[in-house]
């Protein structure tokens, strides 16, 4: 059994409503999901909320992406930080930097990112961090905020060794995404062979990132599956080893019962 330690079921990604999407991946071999709350308003984030609180296989995380940075105030601060604090949200994020796209200014997405990561200290739970094009400022962000403190998953991992070295050292963990079983990502495939046993997760990032023989459809929890048999290839182990270790690896970080 797996868990998909990072998928977005809002509504406007899944019309049809999540009970069927969470059964097929039940169906799959799936036993638990991380459900990211992350938008340009709270919507998402209460979305996931009130989803851990109505089902026993959901948990959620909830924060404020590095695209929607430029929108943060304090009303919707102190609303995170009320849902954070719920029983069955486990972690603040997705938050980090993402250079690629640019919606939010620069040093706007670093102050929010200090300030989610403060966040997570105040309710002491782990932070889940988005990079992209931006490995160096955040692992120095991390650093300078205290986030050791926490800990957390560097989420959709796809950076390379010495960064994943790095962000072990402040005692996160590496999340692996269908980005994993794409051919040319040779250096997502080094870390995910290296990287320590009782330091590695799966996860499909849900809608986006649909592994092969996926790709190009809209991904899904159940899709997880995929990611983790790559991983257990590149690791020279079985599936069922995986699975196995991911699932007790996911269980530690969130501290799901």
């Amino acid at each position: 059994m797996l868990i998909d330690t990072h998928c977005h079921l809002d509504p406007s990604y899944f019309p049809e409503g999540e009970d069927a999407v969470l059964e097929r991946a039940r169906a799959a071999g799936v036993e638990a999901f991380v459900v990211i709350g992350v938008g340009e308003d709270l919507g998402p984030a209460r979305f996931a909320a009130a989803l851990a609180a109505r089902r026993p296989d959901v948990w959620a995380s909830v924060g404020l992406h590095p695209h929607d940075a430029r929108v943060l105030d304090g009303a919707m601060e102190d609303e995170l930080e009320r849902l954070a604090r719920a029983p069955r949200v486990q972690a603040v994020g997705e938050v980090g930097l993402d250079y690629h796209y640019m919606h939010s200014p620069r040093e706007t997405q670093q102050e929010v990112f200090r300030r989610m990561i403060a966040l997570a200290r105040r309710v002491q739970k782990p932070i889940v961090v988005h990079t992209r094009e931006a490995a160096e400022d955040t692992i120095r962000v991390l650093e300078e905020e205290g986030a050791r403190e926490v800990g957390g998953i560097i989420h959709c991992f796809s950076e390379d060794r010495p960064f994943a070295e790095r962000a072990l050292a402040l005692g996160f963990d590496l999340s692996f995404s269908g980005i994993v079983t794409f051919k040319n990502a040779r250096a997502i495939h080094e870390v995910a062979a290296w990287a320590p046993p009782d330091r590695i997760l799966v996860e499909t990032d849900s809608p986006y990132l649909a592994p092969i023989p996926l790709r190009g459809k809209r991904c899904e929890p159940a899709y997880v599956v995929h990611t983790a048999r790559r991983v257990a290839e590149l690791r020279g182990e079985s599936f069922d080893t995986l699975a196995t270790r991911t699932t007790e690896n996911a269980r530690r970080r969130f501290g799901l019962a």
